[in-house]
């Protein structure tokens, strides 16, 4: 449906959809994320297509599955192709900018931004190449942390680039005040991704002593299912925490920088109602993936359960009734609901569907949403499709896993071997089978990849090629 003003976009990167404290979370602090969910819709069941960034954000700017546009990982940024939600907007000769972090191939590339403000793109505009050695035989194993070498308190490189995002947007927001025509504006900030650096004053607020237990930790007896054996086996992380202590401060390091983004957020609205264009001004927020932050003994994302997967999701502006809608969703349907903002087109077919359309018609347990991992560390394909109360696993060569989110919502209890789940188990199979044939993708993925890599000059080359971790941001 066509809503009235302008429209604000703000993604986040890795913000678990559960570390909102109006989403029930026990220690997490975000009051301006709050005040804006007191006065919009919160998705409480909100996912991305690919639990990794670069993916997850060319799916979210295209509106389109990542097997659809075959961008599968973090060497395959995007670059304007296919077209997105930018594009139809510049269709319509409405002003669409970005600020801050997208994560694409390059400055140059036609993206659908008639301007972008200090944006983060890609490392040397190839991405993580290294991460696309995905074969047991041939992976990188990083002789280096993933979360980086320190934790704890201080400044880095991304809240500082936050911090020039935000001042960036104020500005932006000033002088759009002076300015008739209605206008869009994505903001990209990093917070809560590692490094697990962070101002003091947002540690101060986590002591060690409050933070809960890691769930389904290794270290009390938890075994991993053996594909994230052998993803966890590629890459250091849960087991380079130097002892016990420094993982509890990894896990308030995150906790902290989600405060830390939540403040920045509260800078945005207010600078957007100082403006005077917070009562004419549609705002989105949501985040490219979660995190792990521990449990299971993982860190980062990569995988499919809640925690990496579902992602927080708010809409609020004039004419939006306060609430909450369980229907599953995905960044998908944020793409989709920014075209349909403006009463926009685009060419192609795309799964996503309005935001507040879905919301209109209540809670519908029959929608389906999918997403996929083909990157760092992954030996296969892993799909995920949710469905009401049940979400489906697939691995590519392994057993799957099936989980009741109702009656397990943090999902401890693998029911697909469960006589009776069979029908249940079966349906949910037919659904993938609908979207993609998971086996040919998989084999799709790897052919793409291996097809890049030889480009790049063979397995030797592309294994010295990309940052280590996080992706540097630029100079502001």
């Amino acid at each position: 449906m066509t809503r009235p003003g302008n429209l604000l976009v703000i993604l986040s990167d890795e913000h678990q959809s559960r570390a909102l404290s109006c989403a029930g979370h026990p220690l997490v602090k975000t009051p301006n994320l709050d005040k804006l969910a007191a006065r919009g819709i919160r998705f409480t069941d909100a996912y991305t297509p690919c639990p990794i960034c670069v993916p997850a954000r060319a799916a979210f700017a295209s509106g389109r599955y990542v097997h659809d546009i075959r961008l599968w990982d973090n060497a395959m940024p995007y670059c304007g192709t296919p077209r997105g939600w930018g594009h139809a907007l510049q269709d319509k000769g409405i002003r669409v900018e970005s600020i801050g972090k997208l994560h694409y191939r390059s400055n140059e590339d036609p993206a659908g931004f008639d301007v972008e403000h200090i944006p983060m793109q890609v490392a040397d505009g190839v991405g993580m190449v290294w991460g696309s050695l995905r074969r047991e035989e041939e992976r990188v194993r990083t002789d280096t942390r993933m979360l980086g070498s320190y934790i704890g308190p201080g400044d880095s490189a991304y809240t500082r680039y936050d911090r020039a995002v935000v001042s960036r947007t104020e500005d932006w927001l000033k002088d759009a005040a002076r300015r008739p025509d209605p206008w869009c504006l994505y903001v990209g900030l990093v917070a809560p991704h590692f490094p697990l650096i962070v101002p003091q004053e947002y540690l101060d607020l986590y002591p060690l002593d409050d933070l809960p237990p890691f769930k389904l930790h290794p270290m009390d007896g938890f075994e991993n299912h053996p594909w994230l054996q052998k993803q966890a086996a590629a890459m250091i992380a849960d087991n380079g925490f130097k002892h016990h202590d420094e993982r509890k401060l990894a896990a308030a390091c995150y906790f902290a920088l989600c405060t830390f983004l939540d403040d920045n957020i509260g800078r945005l609205m207010e600078a957007l109602e100082a403006s005077g264009q917070l009562e004419n001004t549609t705002v989105i927020y949501s985040s490219d993936h979660g995190d792990n932050v521990g449990a299971r003994g993982l860190w980062g994302k990569g995988n499919m359960y809640e925690e990496s997967v579902a992602v927080p999701l708010i809409v609020a502006g004039p004419g939006i009734a306060p609430g909450t809608c369980a229907t599953p969703v995905s960044l998908l349907d944020v793409s989709q609901t920014i075209i349909d903002h403006f009463g926009a087109t685009l060419e192609g077919d795309r799964p996503g569907e309005s935001l507040l359309d879905i919301a209109a018609r209540g809670t519908d347990p029959d929608r389906v949403v999918f997403s996929e991992y083909h990157a760092v560390g992954a030996v296969s394909g892993a799909f995920m499709l949710r469905k009401g109360r049940w979400k489906l696993i697939h691995y590519h060569g392994f057993q799957p896993e099936l989980f009741d989110l109702h009656a397990d919502p943090e999902e401890t209890t693998n029911r697909a071997a469960d006589p009776a789940c069979a029908a249940v188990l079966a349906a949910l199979y037919a659904d993938l089978g609908a979207i993609c044939d998971p086996a040919a993708t998989n084999d799709l993925a790897f052919a793409d990849q291996d097809a890049m890599i030889a480009g790049y000059g063979g397995p030797e080359a592309a294994a010295a090629m990309g940052a280590p971790s996080a992706t540097p941001p630029p100079e502001t």
